[in-house]
């Protein structure tokens, strides 16, 4: 079986089917051998221009409305006919297919960013929606009568202010992940110890962690300058250690330990920080960087945390062009990792 494989060997063939039949016709006729011959190519030749004509003229006719759809305007025959003069029918299949993939995935990437927008909104709303329904109870109570009993007032006063301080660092990090995510040209890269940028973030969360009796060592911090200097945005990191001590202070375990530690990767600065407290499980680890997601809802809302301080930790990694990562057992604790360029002195 004769396999064709482009329109010129169809062409081709058509025409060599035409030239046997018109030498047969001419052997039966008993015509001069010249005239067979002349005759013959001229039959191959012209039917073969001819199927291909057709041929090309059938197939422009064909893919000019899917083309219509993939430049999204009118195309003319015409440029259909140039293509299939420079291209073999098949490749143009090819670019259709692969046109229809791309159309696929972004259809598949534009839904994952719509459940991803809902989701997100709704995230939003219920995590507004507890303090705000507390305020309005608080406040409704006042105002019917309990704000006239002293032993009322103040406490519900109280607890509407711990409400409206919890909506304000939800919206704050809302600000800081959209500030993030919309423009990170702002950053600031500079050399700096981030050993003494640690051991900074740590005495200042030293008052927060004795309220749990959890120590926190920062490894080198007493042979300052250490030999560990980065180049990054010095305010943005600051941050990230400061989510990662927080973080590690309300999952640690009373009396505990939270220890800063740090590695040298060659051209990478690796910083640990870990904790011995109640650990994640397997099956949240690969979620605890996304927004408002909690492995311990009810605490988290308890120590204050808005579900969002992970997800700003990643974000500010990411933009720096490095790899944050964690690792973690239940009932022993968790050490979330972050890479930094190394700056040699």
């Amino acid at each position: 079986m004769v396999r064709i494989k482009t329109k010129e060997s169809a062409s081709w063939i058509i025409g060599a089917v035409a030239g046997v039949c018109v030498l047969a016709l001419a052997l039966i006729l008993h015509a001069k051998w010249w005239v067979v011959l002349v005759a013959t190519l001229l039959t191959f030749v012209l039917i073969s221009l001819l199927a291909l004509w057709i041929m090309i003229e059938y197939v422009a006719y064909k893919l000019k409305p899917i083309y219509s759809v993939v430049f999204s305007r009118d195309v003319h025959t015409g440029e259909i006919v140039g293509e299939l003069k420079d291209k073999r029918v098949e490749n143009i299949s090819e670019e259709l297919n692969a046109w229809a993939d791309d159309n696929d995935k972004e259809i598949a990437r534009l839904k994952d960013a719509e459940k991803f927008r809902k989701q997100y909104l709704g995230n939003v709303a219920h995590e507004l929606k507890t303090p705000i329904f507390n305020i309005q109870g608080y406040i409704s109570t006042l105002l019917d009568g309990g704000l006239e009993d002293e032993l009322v007032n103040r406490k519900y006063l109280e607890r509407a202010e711990k409400s409206i301080d919890r909506m304000i660092n939800i919206i704050n990090d809302l600000d800081t992940i959209a500030r993030l995510e919309s423009d990170m040209s702002e950053m600031k890269c500079e050399s700096f110890d981030i050993v003494a940028l640690a051991k900074e973030i740590a005495d200042l969360s030293e008052m927060e962690a004795s309220k749990r009796n959890i120590t926190i060592t920062v490894k080198g911090a007493n042979d300052l300058p250490s030999r560990f200097w980065v180049s990054a945005d010095k305010l943005y990191i600051s941050q990230v250690l400061e989510n990662l001590i927080t973080n590690s202070i309300h999952y640690g375990k009373e009396g505990g330990h939270t220890k800063i530690s740090f590695r040298d990767m060659l051209d990478k600065v690796l910083v640990e920080v870990e904790d011995d407290g109640i650990g994640i499980a397997k099956s949240d680890v690969p979620r605890v960087f996304e927004r408002f997601y909690r492995t311990d809802k009810g605490r988290s809302r308890e120590q204050g945390g808005t579900g969002l301080g992970l997800a700003i930790v990643k974000h500010i990694i990411e933009a720096h062009g490095e790899h944050v990562s964690v690792r973690s057992e239940l009932g022993v604790g968790s050490t979330f990792t972050f890479t930094l360029k190394k700056v040699h002195l």
